[in-house]
């Protein structure tokens, strides 16, 4: 529960920081959240799987266009969400990932003492 509280904390202060992403409360960002982790554990592994003989080509760098792909399929899905391009969707995907790490290592230093 916390760190689905921490994901939705995450997608809103990504939203407030990237211009081209609106987001029109904390109730979608906690769709938002919890539709990413959803396709993130469903969906992300088979698209991987798919684009594996370009993904070894690229080095790995098109894994950033597969989750800003699925940015974009949940703006699709997730009403009062919204991402202006494909480009605003990767540097949303890449900012959403720094955010979640650091709230997540706050509060995880924070449980431990």
């Amino acid at each position: 529960m916390l760190k689905w509280l921490l994901m939705a904390a995450s997608v809103a202060i990504a939203a407030y920081i990237i211009p081209g992403v609106t987001i029109s409360g904390f109730f979608p960002a906690l769709f938002v959240a919890l539709f990413l982790g959803i396709v993130n554990t469903l969906i992300r592994p088979v698209l991987i799987l798919i684009t594996l003989p370009i993904n070894i080509l690229t080095l790995g760098l098109f894994t950033f266009v597969i989750n800003a792909i699925l940015v974009l399929l949940t703006a699709s899905v997730i009403k009062g969400f919204d991402v202006r391009g494909f480009w605003i969707a990767m540097l949303f995907s890449v900012v959403l990932s720094i955010v979640n790490y650091v709230l997540n290592g706050f509060f995880l230093v924070q449980r431990r003492d």
